[in-house]
């Protein structure tokens, strides 16, 4: 089958470059409609809006529009064979990057535990992915409009870079250049960066899709005080009830 195909060589490519760029996965009219509903959101709890960037947390719990961009077509099978069927979103985040928008500096996201680099280049050793992110960019993304970083195959590094390392084995960051409705996933150990705003009078909308196996816990900020919005639950799919953590009873439940 192609699409089986296809999940195949894009699992591969998380393994080996430890990212996958997604092509035309939403239309200009879908992303047109992502970017309205961005603007309508209002900050609540940790959200904050500021003066070169505007932050929202778990939009999905906003309202039922937010559920189909949590499973889009051709982004879910692949982040299914990256960390289980039974994954789940660990988060769901909108963000504005405005003009003079600084990027954050070379990181990795998250480490499960960090290992000797020299078992990473064994060829015959393989890292399970823990978390995936998917960049769902609603901008053409140009060098001047935060393009995302990424140093290909820096997940087996086994660490994360160190405070002021800009390198690894001699690869520099390089930017991510796509268009409107295409999605980057990457695995949260994979070496990358943010970049500036170096335009003058665009912002760039960004939507960000986290994924964690299930072990991983779920980060539904404010915690304690976390609810459900019960519109949002019954519009769900059993797929999309998954993802928001309706599990099947395992061994710690």
């Amino acid at each position: 089958m192609p699409g089986t195909s296809r999940t195949t060589e894009q699992l591969l490519a998380m393994h080996e470059q430890g990212f996958v760029l997604l092509r035309g996965i939403m239309t200009p009219q879908q992303v047109e409609a992502v970017r309205a509903a961005i603007d309508r959101l209002e900050p609540i709890h940790w959200d904050y809006q500021g003066l070169v960037d505007d932050h929202y947390k778990c939009v999905f719990n906003r309202d039922p529009f937010w559920l189909p961009l949590l499973d889009l077509p051709g982004v879910i099978e692949l982040a299914q064979a990256c960390l289980g069927e039974n994954c789940h979103v660990i988060g769901q985040t909108a963000w504005r990057s405005h003009p003079g928008f600084v990027g954050g500096e070379l990181h990795a996201d998250y480490l499960a535990m960090e290992l000797p680099e020299r078992w990473l280049q064994d060829p015959t050793f393989t890292l399970p992915m823990q978390v995936c992110t998917a960049h769902l960019y609603l901008d053409r993304i140009d060098a001047d409009l935060c393009p995302t970083l990424v140093i290909s195959g820096s997940h087996r590094a086994g660490r994360k870079p160190r405070p002021g390392e800009t390198h690894w084995k001699g690869r520099e960051a390089q930017p991510v250049l796509c268009e409107a409705g295409d999605v980057l996933l990457f695995r949260s150990d994979l070496w990358h960066a943010g970049s500036r705003n170096r335009t003058t009078d665009r912002s760039r909308y960004l939507l960000q899709m986290h994924y964690g196996r299930r072990m991983v816990t779920q980060k539904f900020s404010p915690y304690l005080q976390w609810r459900f919005n019960p519109e949002v639950l019954a519009a769900a799919t059993p797929r999309q009830r998954r993802l928001l953590g309706e599990h099947e009873p395992s061994e710690y439940d």
